[in-house]
């Protein structure tokens, strides 16, 4: 019998962004927005694809003799797979001696999958951690994202889900008795902003966000999450926004407000792409820039709501 597929792009093990404690986060292919910022460029199409990697690579050249399709080709920075001819097939990625050549959107089976993350089971229990379904956005693969959550459960494994909550509520609905808890982005509350900034109106996910996650609803614990985006989300005047709306239409179901700073670390995922970023050489945000927008986060929601900074390099 077929075991049922996903497409995932990564399993990232020991994050510990993700939730709570050390967890395994699994990166799901394909995105329902199209952030303008997003971190995982790697994911928005969900299409197999190899990606090269300059400081792992020895320039042997087996994996431009083994490409039937010429996908790999040489350039003044290294090399480059035109995604447009790329197959997925894996090939180069067999050959390199150094894993150079990474295979991006695998197509994973269910059962192992689940072997994957369960081998961190010690330091999931150990931290309060466990297994977060991510992406992408996992509500894309949504039958497969299920029975994955269900069988992290059926294996005693805590787990998340981290979504944009732009999907069907139905979607959503779906997924959440098997989630012990929910990461929800929610990046900007002007209309035509998030609509410029991610290809998207806010109906959906704010829709989603009180349908199922009001004061009446029977859902699990909540995060929200917002990424602190220069001259675009990080401003007073969009958190004071959000802590409104989050006050005003969620309250006492949010239990934590991440306030994710920015970072450039993924602008060689772009080169590497040969797709352009429009926050090529955007520097981080200054220490007390970060500071007064945690100040107006604060002041913006109700004292039980925890507000964090969080991402790569700071400190809990």
């Amino acid at each position: 019998m077929n075991q049922p597929t996903a497409r995932v792009f990564s399993v990232q093990r020991m994050s510990t962004e993700d939730g709570p404690g050390l967890r395994t986060t699994v990166f799901f292919e394909g995105c329902t927005l199209a952030c303008d910022w997003c971190h995982n460029p790697e994911s928005i199409e969900a299409k197999p694809r190899a990606v090269w990697h300059d400081w792992k690579c020895m320039g042997c050249g087996g994996c431009r003799a083994v490409c039937e399709r010429g996908a790999i080709e040489p350039t003044r920075q290294g090399l480059r797979v035109a995604a447009e001819r790329c197959a997925g097939c894996g090939a180069c990625s067999e050959v390199c001696p150094t894993t150079a050549m990474e295979p991006k959107a695998v197509e994973r089976e269910l059962s192992s999958l689940l072997d994957e993350v369960e081998r961190d089971r010690a330091y999931y229990d150990s931290s309060g951690g466990g297994v977060t379904a991510s992406g992408g956005e996992p509500t894309r693969q949504a039958a497969f994202v299920e029975a994955f959550l269900r069988g992290c459960r059926e294996r005693g494994l805590r787990t998340a889900l981290d979504t944009c909550g732009h999907c069907g509520e139905a979607v959503l609905a779906r997924l959440l008795p098997w989630a012990d808890m929910v990461l929800y982005d929610l990046k900007l509350m002007d209309e035509d902003a998030h609509r410029r900034h991610t290809g998207h109106g806010l109906a959906r996910i704010l829709g989603n966000l009180e349908a199922l996650f009001g004061p009446d609803a029977e859902a699990p614990p909540l995060w929200v999450r917002t990424p602190l985006i220069p001259g675009v989300t990080a401003t007073p005047e969009n958190l004071q926004a959000i802590g409104g709306f989050l006050t005003a239409r969620l309250n006492g179901r949010v239990e934590r407000w991440d306030l994710c700073a920015f970072n450039n670390l993924c602008q060689d995922k772009y080169r590497r792409l040969g797709m352009p970023w429009v926050y090529e050489g955007e520097r981080p945000m200054e220490p007390a820039a970060l500071d007064t927008l945690i100040g107006v986060a604060r002041e913006a929601v109700p004292a039980s709501v925890q507000v964090r900074l969080d991402g790569p390099g700071v400190q809990p």
